[in-house]
Formats: C-alpha cells, sequence, structure tokens
C-alpha cells in the first residue's frame, strides 16, 4: 500500500486500533485531500511510531482511521534543547519548524532584556511543531514550552545539561567546531541559546560566563539573524554531538 500522506494524532496506536478523528482533521483528509473509505495514510501520535492507517468512515465533520501494522518505530531525537527569544511573528514561527525538523527535543522561547515580543501564542506555535514533524517524517513531536523570563530558566537549570550559549560578540573570534567538540560528551544533554535581534545585555553574559555548564561559542565570522543563527547552532550541534554522525 502506498501512502503518501502523513497525519499527527492525539490518540494511542497499535495493530487493529480505531483511531477518531475531529473535525479540523476530518476537513483536510477528505475535503483537502480527498481520501475516501478504503484509502491509506500513515500516522503518528509522538511514542507509537508511525502506523499505516486505513480510513473506515469519511464524513465533512468527522472520521475514523484503523491501524493496520508498524511501518517504523519511534525514533526518538537527541537530548537537545533549543532555547530562543522570539522576535517577529512569520520568523518565530519558522524558529520553531525548524527546530522540529532538525531534531530538537524541547523547544524553549525565553524573554531576554532585549526581547521585542512579550507574549507568544504556545498553542499555536505546537501546532507548528507537529505540522514539521508530520511534513520531515519525524515520528516525535517535540513539546513547545510556554515564554519564561531567562533569568528564571537559568535559575532552575540542571546541573548536568550543557548550555551552548551562542554570543554574537565573539562573531570571527572562536572555532565553534572545536569548541563543541572539546566541551560536550557523548550523550551529553545540552541546550542552545540563541539571543534576540538586540542581543544579550552584558549581565546576561557576565551570569552566563559563571555557569561551569555554559560554554560560549561563535557562528562565524558574520552576525547572524536570530533565525539564521538557531539553524547554524543546530547544524553544529548535530554535526558534533547529534544523531547526524
Amino acid at each position: 500500500m502506498n501512502a503518501k500522506i502523513r497525519l499527527y494524532v492525539d490518540h494511542p496506536l497499535g495493530a487493529g486500533q480505531t483511531v477518531p478523528l475531529d473535525k479540523e482533521q476530518a476537513h483536510y483528509l477528505f475535503g483537502v485531500m480527498r481520501l475516501g473509505v478504503g484509502d491509506v495514510l500513515l500516522v503518528f501520535d509522538g511514542t507509537s511510531g508511525e502506523w499505516l492507517a486505513e480510513v473506515t468512515q469519511a464524513g465533512k465533520r468527522a472520521g475514523e482511521l484503523r491501524c493496520i501494522e508498524q511501518t517504523r518505530p519511534l525514533l526518538m531525537p537527541p537530548d537537545l534543547w533549543l532555547l530562543f527569544a522570539p522576535i517577529k511573528k512569520a520568523r518565530t514561527d519558522f524558529i520553531v519548524e525548524k527546530a522540529a525538523e532538525m531534531g530538537a527535543r524541547e523547544i524553549h522561547p525565553v524573554q531576554t532584556a532585549f526581547t521585542n515580543s512579550d507574549r507568544i501564542r504556545q498553542d499555536r506555535l505546537q501546532a507548528h511543531a507537529r505540522e514539521a514533524a508530520e511534513q520531515c517524517g519525524g515520528t516525535f513531536v517535540p513539546r513547545v514550552r510556554d515564554l519564561a523570563r531567562l533569568e528564571r530558566v537559568l535559575d532552575a537549570w540542571p546541573e548536568e545539561r550543557q548550555i551552548i550559549f551562542c554570543d554574537e560578540a565573539l562573531a570571527g573570534l572562536r572555532d565553534p567546531i572545536a569548541q563543541l567538540s572539546s566541551n560536550l560528551g557523548p550523550d551529553q544533554p545540552a541546550a542552545i541559546l540563541i539571543g534576540p535581534e538586540g542581543g544579550f545585555r552584558d549581565d546576561e553574559r557576565a551570569r552566563l560566563a559563571k555557569m561551569p555548564v555554559a560554554t560560549a561559542i561563535s557562528l562565524g565570522p558574520r552576525v547572524l539573524r536570530a533565525d539564521t543563527a538557531a539553524v547554524a547552532a543546530l547544524t553544529l550541534w548535530q554535526g558534533v554531538a547529534g544523531d547526524w554522525r
């Protein structure tokens, strides 16, 4: 059976399991994608892997699927968090989507001294993470946390988790690959911290410099936009310590 559509469902999956569809899912599958009874698609719930499912009921406002067989087991991403300061709406959406595609396990929007945005729609960003997982073939959906002040996040920081602090003030001054290679052990829980468009304030840099688990790195010779920096840092980390090796 050739299934081209992937759908995240918030329902347990297993052989023979029926999966109810809500109005939005039914509209997408039957109104937009024109599936009908007997057609197949791939579904995942973030915990049970990927399953081939058959449409057993198709209506305008509801529907039902039946799981046939597992096509892939759950593939957990590395234990990596992305912390970033929200920016303009479309670019914040981009950061969340790319973090999901590139294998972040958790996504933490943080409010720094120079963060331009003081609120987010956590539910909307979580939906973007789900859609990114659908598109990229992932079987896990990263959790998007609600916005929190950076100092509060650092107050409760787990001592075993390394912080990769991407400091634009170091542009061109350090070799990030060498730094990551020397500071990250195998299977080391880690987090990447990306600042706002205005950069980090001196007291924020000073606090991070005092944390034994924090490593300040450069992202090359040029100062990058926040959304570009997030992708660059995720790429560097994946190549050095993630599941790209």
